[in-house]
């Protein structure tokens, strides 16, 4: 019972307590967010279908520059956009005193994560008919992996999964005033689904609602980038070990 009261309590702390914060800005910055974020996601969705969808897996260095391009386009509408915020975690007993920067709990929430894609991967291996049907999406994603070189994979991985959390949970959340986790889940859902690949639309939701959740909380972008780092480095090892039966 303990536990669980434990397990609780942590989780509303990580996603729905929010830490006291004060991150107002003017009408005008907020227009200037607003009007970064609409031009930035379209650039990026069009880079990212670009990507997955007209370059073959073998075409390493076509691929490499293309998911530069999309890191450096979510990155450069981060910063345009106006101030990141990295967030901290809790409420302190002490007013004059900061709570702590989330780092510890955004792993382990992002090593759960990984859990249950694992545990849903090895589901649809197991059902002919999801098996038929969802595989295909997901080989295709990791031919990539396949092909490419690890350790440029891995640095690919990591600066886009940075720069992703610095648009969508930085500088588009900070755009809308209300129903943000929503609005910015629905956002980096549609921009993903450009590739024209529902897996990683569906994946694209799980996550969005996760770290769209850490960045109420926290109000910043620290534990939403740690968890999908966290996340989309295990998968990258993970997968092609399920589906194509290899390490990357």
């Amino acid at each position: 019972m303990r536990s669980v009261r434990g397990l609780r309590t942590t989780l509303r702390t990580n996603l729905w307590d929010m830490t006291p914060r004060d991150h107002r800005q003017s009408d005008r910055e907020f227009r200037r967010r607003q009007v970064v974020s609409v031009v930035v996601v379209l650039v990026g969705a069009v880079v990212l279908g670009y990507t997955l969808g007209f370059i073959e897996p073998t075409d390493s260095n076509r691929f490499y520059a293309a998911t530069a391009i999309l890191a450096g386009v979510w990155t450069v509408g981060a910063f345009t956009s106006g101030p990141l915020h990295l967030g901290r975690i809790g409420v302190p007993s002490d007013p004059d005193t900061h709570a702590p920067r989330p780092i510890v709990q955004p792993f382990l929430l992002g090593a759960a994560l990984v859990l249950v894609f694992v545990a849903g991967s090895f589901l649809i291996r197991a059902v002919p008919f999801l098996d038929e049907n969802l595989t295909p999406f997901i080989q295709t994603v990791l031919e990539y992996a396949r092909e490419g070189n690890a350790w440029i994979l891995l640095v690919v991985t990591v600066l886009n999964g940075i720069a992703e959390e610095l648009f969508f949970r930085g500088a588009m959340y900070a755009a809308i005033r209300k129903h943000q986790v929503a609005i910015t889940t629905v956002a980096y859902t549609v921009a993903t689904l450009a590739t024209g690949n529902v897996m990683l639309g569906f994946a694209a939701i799980v996550l969005g609602v996760i770290v769209g959740l850490q960045r109420r909380a926290t109000g910043g972008i620290l534990a939403p980038i740690i968890t999908h780092l966290t996340w989309s480095v295990s998968m990258l090892y993970l997968l092609p070990l399920i589906f194509l039966g290899t390490a990357t």
